[in-house]
């Protein structure tokens, strides 16, 4: 890999935002050269500084440029099907959460990806934010001793009139509801903090919106450990985003994540005392939206990679551990009955 690394984005959705952040913050080592959306107003929004050449489809985008990194900011089903045009162009993949609406789906893509060697990235871009740093710092140093329980709440907003902006949103197909939207970083938070899951249960309702999928849910997990995990979602909340967060409760920790978007450090106690817990309430910071501000320390680790031929932090393999929880969380509700991790890996 050159020192500088030519990139490529599809989709210029709402959170495309925040990938162009990253492309402008990290611009000694990233170009943006092409960007692709169907969306011709979308396509004239991109900022003029960056220079790309637009595109209304992906396949032309791939043959009339030359790119080492595609960026697939499209909506949620269509993250294979885009993921694995572009690795089998010879380009390495970023793709935003989740990587898939279908388990299935999501080894394709990163099977393809494996057997075309390009590497395979999921923006799981909360997993920066300092306050998540330092309680998973905090677990992997043994603070809070057993691990009893750990409380997940995501208590946002979303009126009708967000789902009736674009016809794939609240589909099963192409988005799925609470959990696999907008509730997926904190489904990836259990997975990645409570280690190997061994079941879990869990139930969804349509409420209030028009749609598809579901609006509100809950899931109880049960980790290989022992611990015990609550996550509960609603898009329902009045009048406006409330609550994004994540409580651990331990032997001999107690800590809580609040704010909007895991954004707030509210609780930090442990047993034992140490000089750098006088500081951690620097940690809270704010933030403008729930997608937080990881995106450009996850493009950041992305750029290590490619450049040093390291691994990354949040690889395929990453990603696929956050969809295989979703996967059990609405396959639970569709058996009604707890189902057991690991799933099958075989297509």
């Amino acid at each position: 890999m050159t020192m500088r690394i030519r990139c490529g984005l599809i989709g210029l959705g709402r959170i495309s935002a925040k990938h162009l952040e990253a492309y402008t913050h990290h611009k000694e080592h990233l170009d943006l050269v092409a960007v692709c959306d169907t969306d011709e107003h979308a396509l004239s929004s991109v900022p003029a500084h960056l220079y790309p050449q637009r595109f209304n489809d992906l396949s032309t985008m791939l043959k009339e440029t030359k790119l080492d990194l595609v960026s697939v900011c499209t909506p949620s089903g269509l993250h294979p099907q885009h993921g694995i045009m572009a690795a089998e162009a010879g380009c390495h993949v970023i793709v935003e959460k989740p990587m898939a609406t279908r388990w299935e789906d999501g080894l394709k893509l990163y099977q393809t990806c494996q057997n075309k060697g390009v590497e395979l990235f999921v923006v799981l871009q909360n997993r920066y934010n300092p306050t998540i740093v330092k309680l998973k710092q905090a677990i992997e140093q043994g603070r809070f001793g057993k691990i009893y329980m750990i409380v997940s709440n995501v208590f946002w907003t979303r009126p009708q009139s967000y789902y009736d902006q674009a016809a794939w949103r609240g589909t099963w197909s192409l988005d799925g509801g609470a959990f696999m939207n907008q509730a997926s970083h904190y489904v990836d938070m259990l997975a990645f903090l409570g280690g190997p899951v061994l079941s879990v249960q869990s139930s969804i309702a349509t409420l209030a919106r028009n749609i598809e999928a579901e609006d509100t849910g809950a899931a109880l997990i049960r980790f290989a450990q022992g611990t015990l995990a609550t996550l509960n979602v609603t898009m329902l909340t009045y009048p406006h985003n409330r609550e994004g967060s994540l409580t651990v409760l331990g032997e001999r920790g107690h800590v809580k994540i609040g704010g909007t978007a895991m954004n707030h450090l509210e609780i930090w106690d442990f047993a034992d005392k140490r000089p750098e817990d006088e500081d951690v309430a620097t940690l809270s910071y704010t933030t403008d939206s729930v997608y937080g501000n990881g995106h450009t320390a996850f493009y950041g680790d992305v750029i290590r990679c490619l450049q040093t031929n390291t691994s990354a932090v949040i690889d395929g393999n990453e990603g696929l551990k956050s969809l295989e929880l979703l996967t059990a969380i609405y396959e639970g509700a569709k058996q009604h009955n707890a189902i057991f991790l690991p799933l099958s890996r075989n297509v």
